[in-house]
């Protein structure tokens, strides 16, 4: 696509100020002229070649045009009958540079806002010409008018004003388009009609020709044909630039494509970029890399950025409400799916102001996909991986993790996530139970599946995730055993282990006091908790300590005293546990443990007591929620119900309807795996 300007009148109008120069060169707003506008538009949305007609002070405006030093290769076309041929004549000269192109054409008096550019060669892109239009301003008696009919423009002239709209000489012309119109042109000029307009030529095409009208509405596009056009413009140039851009952004890696939607965003006004909180960016996409005040600082450094500011959730309300930004730029990929619900918000909002909303086409280029999976990939080792929970636990103050036993399981821990009040709710961590594990292999959870076993299965969720891993180790062992666990834990990248103060051969807690279970001593199991702490080699890596005194009928008052040996020793959380379905017990520890301790995680396993929401758990100072066994629990049924339809019918074609088709599987599952 090549863009071609016409430069070739005299400017009379002007007076003064076209004495020594062409019009093109009048000073706009600072150092800006209209033609170095052009230039530097037309550079930022991707053209890199442009034909300049030329008139009176040529040879000023090419050295001008050498000046600029833009990167944008600029011809010449000089047109020595500038005085009495009229730019018709001027497109006739340029042909032979202009032929089989897509063309943005446009007269040299013309200035606009970076908008009305960038819909017209995105037209042009889609394969559609048009020209640019106003429905809402009043027709002009002497200038440009475009007569619309059935959504097309059959004519373009200044006497036309039925069906008509203002027009400005700004046109997106697919090659053919274009090419039909030189045509019309060189007939006219050759026949020696070179005083009219070139829309003479166009008028008699536009039968056989597609020239859709581009609304712009309110948007800045007019000729400076006169001193008082130049004041007026001047005037909304100096508006445009008190207008305020609001983008947002997450990323923790500044590549090329943002960038460019950088780039483009400041062609709308001065740009506000909101960053994403720590918070925010976990609960909707994946762990940043960088926290929020290092991201902010990447984009205070890039150059023009207006202002750099938080914002603390999804929801664009509060910063809107604040900035009351004149227009919000956002790509459009927002339109469907988890953030759907965001988007209709800003638009609400910006409705209630008169602000606007400006939606980008998503890129979705390889390689910035290559980029953001070697971000995954960066978040899925061990030491990026194990600080995670407790980077989550101060961000956040509560962490859900729901159960995997399986590298299908953990994608699908990893991926889940819904929609919610504006936001986007998904879990934050993964519990590798070996009550789930056993089961999965057909054994009882009687630690009869070994350690081996078990960190394979590890191995098998982490090749395939990112997000934090609490491992259940039932009772730790033997002291001296566990100091192991705990080092090929830690050096797999698990963050947290959870150990239960039970010795013996281990039976489940759902079976309470119904089977034989032996608590161990307070004074053993510290000492287990210490060996541990002292065998660990970061400070990331926690151990939970696992209190079973309610769930054994050994008291509150028991519990609590656990609790505090417990942490005294070195445990980094206190899981407390309980087989009751109502919630009374577990709220009263931990009502009465945070009377003491307002800093050590708490830790829940609400199977029984399922009835209490993850907000009122918060509010009593849980930290930690765990859904320990529910997708083994639902796996199962749905199983059995698939082979009992299946032996009772003889064929598969009855359990279809609750079967996920195996293509939907496969989309969980990493390309790259």
């Amino acid at each position: 696509m090549k863009a071609l300007i016409l430069n070739s009148g005299m400017g009379s109008r002007m007076g003064a100020l076209t004495a020594e120069q062409p019009k093109c060169l009048t000073k706009i707003s600072g150092q800006e002229t209209i033609l170095s506008r052009q230039l530097n538009q037309l550079s930022a949305v991707g053209i890199k070649e442009v034909v300049i007609t030329t008139g009176a002070h040529a040879a000023v405006l090419e050295s001008y045009c050498q000046s600029l030093e833009l990167p944008v290769e600029i011809s010449f076309v000089h047109n020595p009958l500038y005085r009495e041929t009229n730019y018709i004549y001027s497109l006739y000269l340029a042909r032979e540079l202009v032929q089989d192109e897509d063309i943005i054409l446009l007269h040299g008096d013309l200035v606009f806002e970076h908008e009305v550019l960038q819909r017209t060669v995105d037209q042009v892109a889609g394969g559609q010409s048009c020209m640019a239009v106003s429905s809402s301003q009043l027709l002009p008696e002497k200038d440009f008018k475009a007569v619309v009919e059935n959504g097309s423009i059959r004519a373009v002239g200044i006497e036309f004003f039925a069906n008509a709209m203002a027009a400005q000489p700004l046109y997106g012309l697919c090659r053919q388009a274009w090419q039909a119109w030189q045509e019309e042109i060189a007939a006219f000029c050759e026949a020696g009609d070179r005083g009219g307009y070139a829309e003479n030529a166009l008028n008699r095409i536009l039968d056989r020709l597609s020239l859709m009208p581009l609304d712009v509405r309110n948007l800045l596009c007019g000729e400076i044909d006169n001193p008082a056009d130049l004041e007026v413009v001047s005037g909304r140039l100096a508006e445009l630039a008190r207008r305020n851009v609001y983008m947002c952004f997450s990323t923790d890696i500044l590549h090329s494509g943002h960038i460019a939607l950088i780039r483009r965003a400041q062609q709308y006004g001065r740009l506000i970029i909101g960053v994403l909180s720590d918070e925010a960016v976990a609960s909707y996409k994946r762990f940043p890399l960088l926290p929020q005040a290092e991201r902010m600082a990447l984009f205070a450094n890039v150059a023009g950025v207006y202002k750099v500011v938080e914002q603390q959730s999804l929801s664009y309300r509060d910063n809107l409400e604040r900035y009351r930004p004149d227009v919000v730029v956002h790509g459009d990929d927002w339109q469907n799916g988890l953030q759907k619900p965001v988007r209709d918000e800003v638009v609400s909002v910006l409705a209630s102001y008169g602000g606007r909303l400006v939606e980008f086409p998503y890129a979705g280029d390889r390689k910035y996909q290559e980029i953001e999976g070697r971000t995954k990939a960066e978040l899925g080792m061990a030491d990026r991986r194990r600080p995670r929970l407790k980077k989550l636990l101060d961000i956040k103050g509560l962490v859900t993790a729901i159960e995997t036993h399986s590298g299908l399981t953990g994608l699908l821990a990893e991926k889940m996530a819904v929609g919610e009040k504006g936001g986007v709710h998904q879990f934050d961590a993964m519990w590798v139970s070996s009550l789930c594990d056993s089961t999965a292999k057909g054994k009882p959870d009687i630690e009869l599946v070994d350690m081996s076993s078990r960190f394979q299965t590890i191995n098998d969720i982490m090749e395939v995730t990112t997000k934090p891993i609490i491992f259940d180790g039932d009772t730790g062992g033997l002291k001296e055993h566990f100091v192991y666990t705990v080092r090929t834990l830690e050096r797999m990248g698990v963050s947290m282990v959870i150990i239960e103060d039970k010795k013996g051969l281990k039976k489940n807690s759902l079976f309470g006091t119904e089977v034989k279970q032996t608590q161990d001593s307070i004074e053993n199991f510290c000492e287990k908790i210490r060996a541990g702490k002292q065998a660990q080699k970061t400070d990331s890596f926690m151990i939970c300590a696992r209190i079973e005194s309610l769930i054994l009928e050994q008291g509150m008052e028991d519990a609590l005293a656990r609790a505090r040996a417990f942490t005294e020793a070195g445990a980094d959380a206190i899981m407390i546990h309980s087989r009751r379905k109502e919630p009374d017990e577990i709220f009263e520890f931990v009502e009465r443990f945070r009377q003491g301790d307002a800093a050590t995680p708490l830790v829940v396993v609400p199977t029984s007591f399922n009835h209490v929401r993850e907000e009122e758990f918060a509010a009593r100072g849980v930290n930690v929620i765990i859904y320990a066994n529910q997708i083994t629990r639902a796996a199962v049924p749905a199983m059995q119900e698939a082979a009992r339809r299946i032996l009772s019918n003889h064929r598969s074609l009855e359990c279809d309807d609750i079967c996920m088709p195996f293509k939907e599987i496969i989309r969980l599952i990493p390309a790259d795996y």
